[in-house]
């Protein structure tokens, strides 16, 4: 195979690829951001404590974790049929990416949320905050960079679940591998694909990493005065907010 074959065919790989990934990111992060917040809002001392709902929830997302991807497909064949018309494609493809990145990306934020100082909450409960109020303003906001590296790391496992797809058809890298790769025998074709892959997934985890990095520093965990500066927008006037403005 010439180069100029393999260019034509890597690039509408890539496409087919960054298209799956992007449209399954975004409905994981849209479905599973919330879920992982109602983990930790339901638990035991939580702001909505459930513990029926939440070892109910818990159960759902553990038994979807557990499923392996390639079972996961075929399992929700006919709900994908339903949802896209066909079970072959990339717009089929990003069914069950997106139903197996929910769950994961659920027990990330569920980890990064826990990690929210409870002394910031108590604060802004002890000022007549919202529940609402306070996932809005302070959860989220103190757990975003904890959340963008889980968002990068359910990228990077999407990007390997895109490649599985391809067996069955999806398109994409993974298409290519195995159906020009392996099945034709074209191992430079293959190994070209391996290494896209690789430097995709490794600027995808230096942009990632690079932005959690960025953002920790500019929230600030190590003083009292960054601790107390999301109530400023809550709550104007009150102590937090003069410790902000002398600061």
């Amino acid at each position: 195979m010439t180069w100029s074959e393999m260019q034509s065919l890597l690039e509408q790989a890539c496409w087919d690829t960054f298209y799956m990934v992007g449209w399954s990111t975004l409905i994981a992060v849209a479905g599973g951001l919330p879920l992982g917040i109602l983990l930790v809002l339901t638990d035991r001392g939580g702001l909505l404590q459930n513990v029926v709902a939440n070892k109910v929830i818990g159960q759902v997302v553990n038994i979807a974790r557990s499923m392996p991807f390639i079972i996961l497909m075929v399992a929700l064949m006919t709900f994908t049929r339903w949802v896209t018309g066909t079970t072959i494609g990339r717009e089929a493809a990003i069914v069950p990416l997106a139903i197996g990145a929910i769950p994961f990306f659920a027990r990330l934020v569920e980890m990064s949320v826990r990690e929210v100082d409870g002394g910031l909450v108590e604060a802004v409960q002890s000022m007549g905050g919202s529940t609402w109020k306070i996932v809005r303003s302070v959860l989220v906001p103190e757990a975003l960079p904890s959340l963008i590296s889980g968002a990068t790391t359910t990228v990077v496992a999407l990007i390997g679940y895109s490649a599985m797809a391809g067996t069955v058809g999806a398109g994409g890298l993974g298409d290519i591998a195995i159906r020009y790769g392996y099945q034709r025998f074209e191992t430079g074709l293959m190994w070209t694909t391996v290494a896209i892959l690789a430097v995709v997934i490794s600027l995808l985890q230096f942009g990632g990493d690079l932005a959690a990095r960025s953002l920790h520093r500019r929230t600030g965990k190590g003083g009292p005065v960054l601790l107390f500066r999301p109530l400023s927008g809550i709550f104007p006037g009150t102590v937090a907010t003069d410790a902000v403005k002398k600061s």
